[in-house]
């Protein structure tokens, strides 16, 4: 360990852990980039082989990648507490500006310019989604196994309903078959490969190249903050069955929300369609424009992508409301979405970092996550375009019989003007190559524009 300075007390790391939680733009790639360019190369807390060691980890797990590498580099730096702080600054500035935004959809949705605005947000959103299909893509399809698997995924949600946990659960298997198989398409894997470039040597780091006492296999520790940390998640979760019976809109928030920490493989985009599917067509809590509206939120708003998902809770409460006040409703409906969301990322790190040196070099774990990693790029693509055809046309209708289950536009519904904003929004995206904030506020512009226009 270098000691030319001071080691950061846990008041003075959480000075950085705010900066970056307010600053934490751009999705999961933005928010790594933030972190790895704030504690790697200005504070130099790490180097580029742990900072990338605790990346690779988070991507193995269900859940936001970024904001559970920041519990894990706070835990690396301060322990149990160290991470606590590290996830929940991640956290708490987009939990505000979602329930606020969620207040001011709810109260003023169906006002002009402000469907209007988000008229323009969706166009955004929708070439955003189409960027990370291709971006996630050319990444992960490298061979012709992983793109069978990806086509074949697609089909499975998109023509056939298929589940999203059991798409990712059979790509793991396939994986696990694969290189078990001695298949060489099987081998190696994904990775954020843009940071790994040794420019910060870990030796020249505050942690140094030595491994933390902390940081050894404590079987008693991690058994104890998991179990802690478990009854924190689920307790809750059991007393809302007991006392409001599985029925109830906030049981079936925090069931389905529960379900879907667990299975939440393959970052945001991925799960968006699982939560999109569910939320709209099963439990009809919002309608297929107001989940796009809830992105358009969250990728405006600091903090994980998957924040959406508390607009979700909030939108299904608020018009659930039973015997309380619409507004209470959905506020209490929001924060236990989050609460059962972002709980259990702190369970995985605390339960698994102690272990994670095990992880490291196991080649049939990386198999897996190739595969489901190939699976997640058609589920993707399937979100997309369930978005594109509840964003171009004002009908679909859904074609059933003999297993399929796929929506279809109906093409006289062809919304002219949303068209033209999505064809600008990707001219934007891919041809000028603008920032997400920057296409997302353009666009949020032009929706206004067209709206006090008459045209939208």
């Amino acid at each position: 360990m270098t000691h030319d300075r001071p080691y950061p007390t846990l008041s003075e790391a959480t000075l950085i852990w705010a900066r970056i939680g307010l600053f934490s733009f751009g999705g999961p790639a933005g928010q790594i980039a933030l972190m790895h360019r704030i504690l790697v190369e200005e504070e130099r807390w790490l180097g580029e082989r742990r900072f990338l060691h605790a990346l690779n980890y988070c991507m193995l797990l269900p859940g936001p990648e970024a904001m559970q590498l920041a519990v894990y580099i706070g835990w690396l730096m301060h322990r149990t507490r160290g991470g606590i702080v590290a996830g929940v600054l991640f956290v708490l500035p987009g939990i505000v500006a979602i329930m606020v935004l969620s207040w001011v959809y709810a109260l003023y949705g169906d006002v002009g310019p402000v469907e209007a605005l988000f008229f323009g947000l969706k166009a955004a959103v929708l070439a955003i989604v189409v960027q990370a299909v291709i971006r996630i893509g050319t990444r992960a399809l490298r061979n012709v196994a992983m793109l069978a698997i990806a086509a074949a995924s697609f089909v499975a949600i998109f023509v056939f309903g298929v589940p999203f946990p059991l798409i990712i659960l059979t790509a793991g298997a396939i994986g696990y078959l694969g290189v078990r198989a001695g298949l060489a398409a099987f081998r190696g894997g994904g990775g954020h490969g843009g940071l790994g470039r040794p420019e910060v040597d870990d030796a020249e780091t505050l942690l140094g190249e030595e491994t933390p006492e902390h940081t050894l296999v404590n079987r008693g520790w991690a058994l104890r903050i998991s179990s802690v940390l478990l009854v924190l998640w689920l307790a809750p979760v059991a007393l809302i069955f007991a006392l409001a019976g599985p029925a109830h809109v906030y049981s079936q928030i925090a069931g389905f929300f529960s379900v879907m920490a667990v299975v939440t493989f393959g970052g945001a985009y991925a799960v968006l369609a699982y939560v999109a599917q569910e939320a709209v067509q099963n439990f009809g809590w919002l309608a297929p424009g107001e989940m796009l509206d809830g992105l358009g939120m969250a990728e405006t708003t600091p903090g994980p992508l998957i924040m959406v998902t508390q607009f979700v809770g909030f939108m299904g409460a608020f018009r659930e409301a039973g015997g309380l006040p619409p507004l209470v409703a959905g506020t209490l409906g929001g924060l236990l979405t989050t609460w059962v969301t972002f709980a259990p990322c702190f369970l995985w790190i605390f339960l698994g970092a102690p272990f994670i040196e095990r992880l490291r070099g196991n080649v049939t774990l990386t198999a897996a996550m190739t595969a489901i990693t190939a699976a997640v790029v058609g589920v993707i693509l399937n979100l997309a375009i369930w978005f594109g055809l509840h964003v171009v046309f004002d009908e679909v209708r859904t074609i059933t019989g003999g297993g399929i289950d796929m929506e279809v536009p109906v093409l006289g519904s062809l919304d002219v003007a949303a068209l033209a904003l999505v064809t600008l929004a990707a001219i934007t995206v891919f041809r000028f190559r603008l920032g997400p904030m920057t296409v997302l506020a353009v666009s949020a512009a032009l929706g206004i524009a067209m709206g006090l226009g008459g045209l939208a």
